[in-house]
């Protein structure tokens, strides 16, 4: 478990050194607001180009992938539905509540998971794939349509892929894994660097909000509730039932569970920031179901395992 409780200290050490410099006045709101808005626009891109480029699209193609597929895509549904028609939040509210209790955090506690729990980081590949391929540009193209005013339309969520910084990122990402093209050194060696900024920069900035930013109102406890019961216990469960169906069992069974287990990722504060939507509720989102995967994935574990 080594590893496992080294995801969680380095996600804690960045995040309590993000809320160190907001109180010590180095950064303050708006400084938060500039780091997320560069990992969004500058190093999560190269993140993600990197880590598709270098990844398996075959992965796609298997039925761990359908069962977790269909367990993020009803727990989002569980969010949208009473998000939408019983609190009648706006699109892109709900969009980003959803990513809050469906995406999970595959990459900066996935991987060391799927590694020492799973004893195979490839186990975590179909999900993050997924994540970046699928459901990241569809909630983006639900955003970016509500920040120009206009409806989704086709057309609209096709050209998002020609001016959202992630979803063009993931494009290029999966040409370059479907086509085995390498990037050239110098081309490759100032977007590895802008790629390992992203993940201190998401976490830091994290930390000025959790300092700095409002606390949630006592009319949104409810939703925070809700959105990390879904997150913790719902989604997990709706991952065991949707491989149990598609005849998963076994290993892959407990993988599909345990992946399902993990936190909402910091990805979705930075989408969150970015578009103004959902900060407060993503923010501690984030940090309840952080702090609550660790028994969800030990009862997994224990359970499954």
């Amino acid at each position: 478990m080594n590893g496992v409780l080294t995801g969680f200290v380095t996600i804690g050490v960045l995040i309590g050194l993000g809320a160190w410099v907001a109180h010590r006045g180095i950064l303050d709101l708006a400084g938060g607001r500039l780091l997320a808005m560069l990992a969004f626009n500058v190093a999560s891109p190269a993140l993600l180009l990197t880590t598709i480029a270098k990844s398996d699209p075959s992965v796609l193609l298997t039925t761990p992938l359908l069962a977790s597929g269909i367990a993020a895509g009803l727990a989002m549904l569980l969010y949208v539905v009473p998000a939408r028609w019983w609190w009648h939040e706006d699109a892109g509210s709900v969009v980003v509540g959803g990513f809050s209790t469906g995406y999970v955090n595959s990459a900066n506690l996935g991987i060391p998971i799927a590694t020492y729990v799973l004893g195979d980081a490839a186990l975590v590949a179909p999900i993050l794939l997924l994540q970046l391929i699928v459901i990241q540009p569809i909630g983006l193209a639900v955003l970016d349509a509500q920040a120009a005013g206009a409806r989704p339309t086709l057309l609209g969520s096709l050209r998002t892929i020609f001016t959202n910084p992630l979803t063009l990122a993931t494009g290029a990402g999966v040409v370059l894994a479907l086509t085995g093209w390498q990037l050239p050194e110098l081309v490759a060696s100032p977007i590895q660097v802008l790629a390992g900024f992203a993940i201190p920069a998401v976490l830091m900035a994290y930390g000025v909000s959790l300092r700095l930013g409002p606390g949630i109102a006592a009319t949104g406890r409810a939703r925070l509730a809700y959105a990390s019961a879904v997150k913790l216990i719902a989604h997990p469960v709706l991952a065991y039932l949707s491989g149990r169906l598609l005849g998963l069992e076994g290993h892959l069974l407990f993988a599909v569970v345990v992946l399902a287990a993990l936190p909402t990722a910091q990805n979705v504060f930075v989408i969150a920031t970015r578009y103004d939507r959902a900060t407060v509720l993503t923010r501690d989102t984030i940090l309840v179901t952080t702090l609550g995967s660790v028994p969800a994935i030990a009862l997994a574990a224990y359970l499954l395992g």
